[in-house]
């Protein structure tokens, strides 16, 4: 592991980096419009990233366990530059991924994520299974029942999931349910549910204001019946967790499902939400110096050139913190304050931001579909709610450094 935190990358990082933005300047961008317009998974564009190797286990893996920990930063900033909803259709399989790493065995990893992308000719997709209509940012709310049926080693799960990424075209779902409902959060599990298993259904589908070419629906299980091999890290440690936590001994959020899943995963949803933020600088600029009023480019006005200034500023200092806290995640340092949320929080907040500016910048320009910013501002939107609204990441970060039960 790298022992020291590097704003440099190496040469095999930079070299990604180059495929990736030659990937999303050549492929992704030219698709974004219609695909935004269709609110439709993007399926040929996936496929060709899977042709590539961008869509695929081992690269994804290769990326997640770079010493340096910019990795996947690189990779997500890099796509979702190129458009923010082909961006999640692609990268959208890697957090019921992340689910099965953060608590699976290594033959349940061995098992079950190559099953979630599939291949080349016939790809696939997965979708991670937490929020209910009823809970939210409150995943003790969760109202998922999970019974084990000991005569017939298997799992029984009962109840409605929403806002789930992929859910019901997902190949593989990951559901987090209760087990044991008077432990609250700590009573949670998690669950593979195989390809075709009966009982699983997708519900509601979405439309959303943003990030439309990534398919959002609810996923129904009725009385869904999966073997108990498909519990995240065994029934073992879940009866050993389970027994520590009704004895009152709390242990820390990778005892919960969920909770263990969002820590590993919001630094790369920091790094996408600077990608949009990216691309929306990016066309301001170079409007501002291509667009003349009064004789001369707007960007000789200080007004506008502040703000690109302080647009460019927030930008680099989310990059700052995505980078620091995923060094952190490769190299086992602990978020001591929070750092995980922190990257999320500021990067959320700075891709709306940016977006709008750009908007402003461009004028009624920036408010027609002429022009891809008003896009990227409706897809900026969701980086202050999903994977933690920022409430919640302030709330995190409040407990951290102050060591008191906020509410």
């Amino acid at each position: 592991m790298s022992s020291t935190f590097s704003m440099d990358p190496g040469a095999d990082q930079l070299a990604v980096r180059d495929w990736l933005h030659g990937f999303a300047a050549d492929v992704v961008r030219p698709a974004a419009a219609e695909w935004d317009e269709r609110e439709e998974t993007p399926w040929p564009v996936i496929q060709e990233a899977a042709k590539l190797g961008i869509y695929s286990l081992d690269f994804y893996a290769q990326q997640y366990f770079d010493p340096s920990g910019v990795g996947i930063p690189i990779v997500m900033e890099e796509l979702f530059w190129g458009d923010a909803g082909i961006g999640l259709s692609i990268v959208g399989t890697t957090l019921a991924a992340v689910a099965v790493l953060a608590n699976g065995t290594d033959e349940q990893i061995g098992t079950w994520t190559p099953q979630m992308f599939g291949t080349p000719d016939d790809v696939k997709v997965a979708a991670f299974c937490s929020s209910e209509p009823d809970a939210g940012s409150d995943v003790s709310a969760l109202r998922t029942r999970a019974v084990y049926d000991e005569a017939k080693d298997e799992w029984v799960l009962n109840g409605t999931k929403t806002w789930a990424t992929n859910g019901g075209i997902a190949a593989v779902h990951v559901v987090v349910a209760t087990v044991d409902a008077e432990l609250g959060a700590r009573g949670h599990a998690s669950f593979v549910v195989p390809p075709g298993t009966p009982g699983l259904s997708q519900g509601q589908k979405f439309k959303k204001h943003g990030i439309r070419a990534s398919h959002t629906a609810e996923v129904v299980l009725d009385d869904v019946r999966v073997p108990g091999s498909c519990l995240l890290g065994g029934k073992e440690k879940l009866d050993e967790r389970l027994a520590r936590a009704r004895e009152g001994v709390r242990r820390s959020g990778r005892g919960n499902a969920a909770m263990a899943t969002f820590e590993a995963s919001r630094p790369a949803v920091g790094a996408q939400a600077i990608g949009i933020a990216r691309a929306a600088y990016e066309v301001a600029l170079d409007y501002a110096k291509t667009r003349e009023q009064f004789g001369r480019p707007i960007i000789d006005n200080q007004g506008v050139a502040f703000q690109l200034a302080d647009m460019r500023t927030r930008i680099d200092a989310a990059r700052l913190l995505v980078w620091r806290a995923s060094w952190m995640a490769v190299n086992n340092r602990p978020f001591t304050a929070a750092e995980g949320s922190m990257s999320k929080l500021y990067a959320g907040e700075t891709a709306k931001w940016v977006t709008a500016q750009a908007m402003q910048i461009l004028g009624g320009n920036g408010f027609t579909r002429e022009y891809p910013v008003e896009r990227m501002h409706r897809d900026s939107a969701i980086y202050s709610i999903f994977e933690g609204t920022s409430e919640i990441q302030r709330l995190v970060i409040a407990r951290a450094i102050s060591g008191m039960p906020i509410r």
